[in-house]
């Protein structure tokens, strides 16, 4: 039975909390680091290759898909090993009942992180998506094109990857972590059963009765030793 008010298990429980939110920023700065990468490569071919506009000339879609593939792999190794060794670590190095309070920590948090982002998420694309038929503020309408839909495109910037790749991605870190710790558990548990036992046995100092022989009464005197 895990005891939450032990020091491991409750520091473990905090760590745990904290891998959703280093997973997400991680999966967000991937998206900004390969979208950007795009950009700047759809620039290049506007500016090197003529006609594009026009439909005259081919652009290199190639490369603009191996910018994306690439960042999905390369980007994804950090957060991915991450899902995976931290259980490791905390159950090896402080034992069963600590990776137990690491997985509740990490649990209950990516459940929370996952609900708001996707909420969030789609909540910024509807507004964004909302300019093309007109959005009244203050009585006056807004279309494509104004400052309040800039400034919605600026928002959908953080709601695309929070409903698209870091919320439906707490799932699979709640379940990796899961599966990992699973896999170690039967050694987890033969580790701790091993260090019970080697583990000396303390011996509580008993007060014993001792029959005393006297001389006026040899069978009755007893003293407490």
């Amino acid at each position: 039975m895990y005891n939450i008010y032990k020091a491991d298990v409750l520091a473990s429980l905090f760590v745990g909390g904290m891998i959703p939110f280093i997973f997400s920023s991680l999966a967000i700065q991937a998206v900004g680091k390969a979208a950007m990468a795009m950009v700047e490569e759809v620039r290049r071919q506007f500016k090197t290759i003529p006609g594009i506009m026009e439909g005259t000339g081919k652009p290199e879609y190639e490369k603009c898909v191996a910018i994306s593939t690439e960042a999905s792999i390369k980007k994804m190794m950090l957060p991915g090993a991450i899902a995976i060794v931290s259980p490791l670590l905390l159950g090896f190095l402080l034992g069963p009942e600590a990776l137990g309070g690491f997985l509740a920590g990490a649990t209950v948090s990516g459940v929370l992180m996952g609900i708001f982002q996707n909420n969030a998420g789609g909540a910024w694309d509807n507004a964004k998506k909302s300019f093309e038929k007109g959005v009244e503020i203050n009585g006056q309408i807004y279309k494509k094109g104004s400052e309040p839909h800039k400034a919605a495109v600026t928002g959908d910037t953080v709601g695309d990857p929070f409903k698209d790749t870091s919320g439906p991605s707490m799932n699979i870190l709640i379940k990796l972590m899961s599966i990992v710790s699973l896999v170690i558990a039967p050694t987890l548990a033969q580790i701790s059963d091993a260090k019970k036992s080697d583990a000396p046995v303390s011996q509580k100092n008993e007060i014993k009765p001792v029959a005393v022989a006297t001389k006026t009464n040899p069978a009755t005197t007893v003293d407490y030793k």
